[in-house]
């Protein structure tokens, strides 16, 4: 389903869902069952995976990799270039989250990192290094917790 308030590009298969005020663009992909909520914007060079879901409030620029199963949280913010100057050319590096991994609210990952597959972010967290599968990062900047258990009930 697309909402009519919705401004979508490309063709979504009939299990995604694209909410109100959100803005899919030319070239991304997306796959089935994701859930994209209001006010979020895909760039055309985003690839989103399968059972994908984005709260509101999130953007995703040109060279963002999302794999399947992965939650990302209201409002978090996905950096594009470290030293942003204006109407400059902006290199992209690819920043890619793995799959099964969850980002929560208000988190920011800046550019060119790889969250790990089944990793965590806590809300609030500045992610400026990548993140290895299976762990749990919080603050700013974002460090180690601990190791995270397998969930029982991960989709396989």
């Amino acid at each position: 389903m697309i909402h009519p308030l919705a401004d979508c590009k490309i063709s979504i298969l009939e299990s995604t869902t694209i909410w109100q005020f959100s803005v899919i663009l030319e070239g991304a992909e997306v796959g089935e069952n994701c859930n994209i909520n209001a006010h979020c914007l895909v760039e055309g060079g985003v690839k989103i995976g399968n059972n994908v879901t984005l709260k509101c409030g999130v953007y995703l620029w040109d060279g963002t990799v999302v794999e399947d199963n992965v939650f990302i949280g209201p409002n978090a913010t996905f950096c594009n270039d470290r030293y942003p100057r204006s109407k400059h050319q902006v290199p992209h590096k690819t920043l890619r989250i793995g799959r099964g991994a969850s980002i929560g609210a208000r988190a920011v990952i800046l550019d060119g990192v790889t969250i790990g597959e089944n990793a965590m972010i806590g809300a609030g967290s500045v992610v400026t290094k990548d993140v290895p599968a299976g762990e749990l990062w919080v603050g700013n900047p974002a460090r180690f917790v601990r190791k995270l258990k397998k969930r029982i009930n991960d989709i396989e």
